[in-house]
């Protein structure tokens, strides 16, 4: 919605709340609270200020059509120096929130003396969204069925063309460095000279980005779970794929150091052969509603859920049953008085195949994927990325990342299969940086450990490290 279009509900909507502290507009911007024009915002949180951003639809046309942003903000609690700008991934994801986590996080004294911004990214929540349904086409980890995987295949590119031809601007600019001129849009409306920024996910990505174009705005950027400095989609499921092998090896060990309790072997080897075969035995006959897939899904996942999967892993060999988790999907809609929604899937197929050079057409996706089965049975089947861009029928504009002199910190994460830490060794070759390890493989969780004091030193110093954390340990038997 535009600027004028807002005004309206968001006055409407004052009307029929109970009043609020007013907060003052400050920097040409007028902040309400949160919980008292966001839909389904929790009514308990009185820090969270929201406001919204014009921005152009198309910087080629920058007075042409207008968009709003949706920013957030929780000030500073002590004697303020900045702000510090926030992107928690995705693409796709929602920040307007991500404020209120990281004040609540290890990594809350970055708010002592900086304002902690939040926003929606176009296409996402409480911004101008993108009401399109593109899902993932639903490729079966198990066993290949090409017909089954065509099928969904046309689907998603049916879906994909029919986006791109009901919205065509707004699709042709879901791209990274549109995101980051929004983000720069941002900058110019708090009044700021220079901005922090943290980024998770893809939400490096953007940092690289706008330190690439705005690298003399940036004050301090720290990028935790790194993206590579080049876009594949094909790329990002063959490396996500071959630190989720890892993983399932890694797992086979750690079952191994402890068969007086999961009795599946004192070997690596034999462990992991002893999981495929039973991988294998229920493929062939499923026991109710636990088949092959059930147990693959159990092979590669996260270390603190291994003693919970290695103890259900044995009661399935032994007889016995579990029920498979079940997903649920979040919805939304458009504007303060739409539905909150976290995800929006259909920008994060536009904005990552707007952007990755991969193949649009089926049967090299599952040439591709068929080849990754064979050479990773484990994780080789839960590519996610390259098929959603099956019929995207705009060119690819690939990332063009380049060094900088604003301080950087990189964080990465020795054992992480979502962002490989050899996705952040290559950016750091590429855009520079310090590079701080931490030794676990959960996706961005710096704020979530007490090493998270190395970022709150750096956006008040600027004094980066390379240092190691030992992250969460793994929870025993």
């Amino acid at each position: 919605m535009s600027i004028s279009r807002f005004a309206v509900p968001l006055l409407a909507a004052a009307a029929l709340l109970p009043a609020v502290p007013a907060v003052a507009a400050a920097d040409g911007l007028s902040w309400q609270l949160c919980s008292a024009v966001a839909k389904d915002w929790d009514p308990a949180d009185q820090r969270t200020e929201c406001t919204m951003v014009p921005v152009p639809l198309d910087y080629a046309d920058p007075d042409g059509r207008k968009i709003d942003i949706a920013v957030s903000r929780i000030r500073a609690t002590g004697e303020r120096t900045g702000a510090v700008v926030l992107n928690p991934g995705g693409p796709g994801q929602s920040g307007l929130d991500m404020p209120r986590s990281i004040a609540d996080s290890h990594a809350g004294g970055i708010g002592v003396h900086h304002d902690l911004i939040g926003f929606d990214p176009r296409g996402v929540g409480y911004s101008d969204n993108l009401p399109c349904t593109i899902d993932f086409p639903d490729l079966d980890p198990g066993v290949p069925n090409k017909e089954k995987a065509r099928q969904a295949a046309e689907r998603t590119a049916r879906a994909n063309r029919e986006c791109v031809d009901a919205h065509p601007t707004f699709v042709r600019n879901l791209t990274t460095p549109t995101i980051a001129r929004d983000l720069d849009r941002i900058r110019v409306a708090l009044g700021e000279d220079k901005i922090g920024y943290y980024g998770v996910s893809w939400g490096t990505a953007l940092g690289a980005q706008y330190r690439t174009l705005f690298d003399a705005h940036v004050d301090k950027m720290l990028l935790d779970s790194v993206m590579p400095p080049d876009l594949s989609v094909t790329a990002m499921d063959d490396g996500q794929a071959a630190a989720g092998e890892n993983t399932f090896h890694d797992f086979a060990s750690w079952i191994a150091r402890y068969d007086a309790v999961f009795h599946f072997g004192t070997t690596e080897p034999v462990v992991a052969k002893a999981l495929l075969d039973l991988r294998a035995e229920l493929t062939a006959h499923p026991r109710g509603e636990i088949d092959g897939a059930t147990v693959n899904g159990m092979l590669a996942n996260p270390r603190r859920d291994w003693a919970a999967l290695a103890k259900q892993l044995a009661e399935i060999r032994d007889g016995g049953t579990i029920s498979p988790d079940r997903a649920t999907a979040q919805t939304g809609a458009l504007g303060w008085d739409g539905e909150a929604h976290a995800f929006n899937h259909a920008q994060q197929a536009a904005l990552l195949c707007n952007e990755s050079p991969s193949p649009r057409d089926f049967e090299t996706v599952w040439r591709h994927r068929v080849d990754r089965m064979k050479r990773l049975p484990v994780a080789g089947g839960y590519g996610l990325y390259e098929p959603m861009c099956i019929g995207w029928p705009l060119p690819a504009r690939p990332w063009a990342f380049a060094a900088g002199k604003s301080p950087l910190q990189l964080v990465g994460h020795a054992y992480e299969p979502v962002t490989p830490i050899g996705w952040a060794i290559a950016m750091r070759q590429r855009i520079g940086g310090a590079l701080m390890t931490i030794e676990d493989d959960v996706h961005g969780s710096l704020s979530s450990l007490t090493c998270a004091n190395a970022a709150v030193t750096f956006f008040d110093t600027g004094r980066t490290t390379s240092a190691s954390c030992a992250g969460a340990p793994i929870p025993a038997p």
